[in-house]
């Protein structure tokens, strides 16, 4: 089924190219359907390629996404036009009294500040409280994971010694989990950050689970139980060309400190062109995600306060599995010729 955006969007015409069937308002009306209602707050400077990254994954579900953009009143974007944000976007203060079945929060470039250094830090809480009571499941993204795992349970931002850059390997920590339900042992996730998460403060609180984790990246994924919040702290979102742009811009910049992004290119050269890698799980993810929601979230969504209050939101399943330590045999895939192509 269709994805249901707003007219004009730029990224209208890249999701054509790709053979993406989205429609604008209009002609989704015509279609005798309730569909999901989205509402993304993105934090990227560059908004319309996280746009176009988002929708990609949302349309591969078989539903039909309304989807919404949120933005920050504290925070003035400069790598994108006024007009895209006052055609396209709208603050919290729009949504106030909107109900919505998911929020996405992006990640932000911001992850080597502390979160009282962020100029739109007490916005981001008070967007975390509205949904709170407004939204049946939030998915967050990297620093924006960062962020809610602080404010909703106190886990602290760990700053890494180097920054996390390139593809990792994550194991499989349940696969009985609905999220990551047909996941391979191993899924690639692309990370970008400077900053984790402590998980000795995840680990303290029993309603949150680790999904997926890596030697070298840590938790890549985690989760409430209940699945009303989704936190990924690596970009599953992320394009085949997006590292590699990443890395350009970096260089460009005269920066000294710039990783060479790892497990990415073949035989870690940069003028070969990358393997996309992760996009399979991408696509798994965000469609258990949104198949979650369709079958979980009330029909009418002003019940998603009064259910959140009872403890009803969602399903939080008495078995528990515990989490899958590291292979016995200590096996690390992908660590040789800079992309697990081992060369003999």
């Amino acid at each position: 089924m269709p994805i249901k955006i707003p007219g004009g969007l730029p990224a209208r015409a890249i999701l054509d190219s790709e053979r993406i069937f989205a429609l604008e308002k209009p002609e989704a009306e015509r279609q005798r359907v309730r569909p999901l209602k989205m509402v993304i707050l993105n934090l990227m400077p560059k908004k319309i390629e996280t746009e176009t990254q988002l929708l990609r994954l949302i349309s591969k579900s078989p539903l039909q996404v309304e989807i919404d953009f949120m933005k920050t009143s504290t925070h003035e974007s400069t790598h994108v036009s006024a007009d895209h944000l006052v055609k396209f976007y709208e603050p919290l203060e729009s949504f106030a009294d909107n109900y919505y079945d998911g929020l996405i929060v992006t990640g932000a470039p911001v992850e080597h500040l502390s979160f009282e250094q962020v100029d739109y830090w007490d916005e981001f809480r008070r967007i975390l409280d509205w949904a709170a009571s407004h939204v049946f499941s939030t998915m967050y993204l990297c620093w924006g994971a960062m962020g809610a795992l602080h404010h909703r349970y106190g886990v602290r931002k760990v700053d890494l010694d180097e920054k996390l850059f390139g593809v990792f390997p994550q194991f499989l920590q349940d696969e009985y989990c609905f999220l990551t339900n047909g996941f391979d042992e191993i899924a690639l996730q692309p990370h970008s950050r400077v900053a984790g998460v402590e998980e000795r403060d995840l680990a303290a609180h029993p309603e949150l689970q680790v999904l997926t984790w890596g030697p070298e990246s840590g938790p890549g994924l985690i989760s409430t139980r209940d699945f009303s919040e989704v936190f990924a702290l690596g970009h599953w979102e992320y394009g085949k060309y997006t590292l590699a742009e990443e890395y350009e811009r970096d260089m460009k910049r005269g920066l000294t400190n710039v990783p060479f992004p790892r497990n990415y290119f073949p035989h870690d050269d940069p003028s070969t062109a990358p393997l996309f890698s992760w996009r399979a799980h991408a696509n798994l993810l965000w469609r258990n995600w949104l198949n979650w929601v369709y079958q979980m979230t009330p029909y009418d969504l002003i019940e998603v306060p009064d259910l959140r209050a009872q403890g009803k939101l969602g399903t939080d399943h008495v078995v528990r599995h515990a989490p899958c330590p590291p292979r016995e045999d200590g096996f690390r895939p992908f660590l040789h010729d800079g992309y697990g192509l081992i060369v003999r």
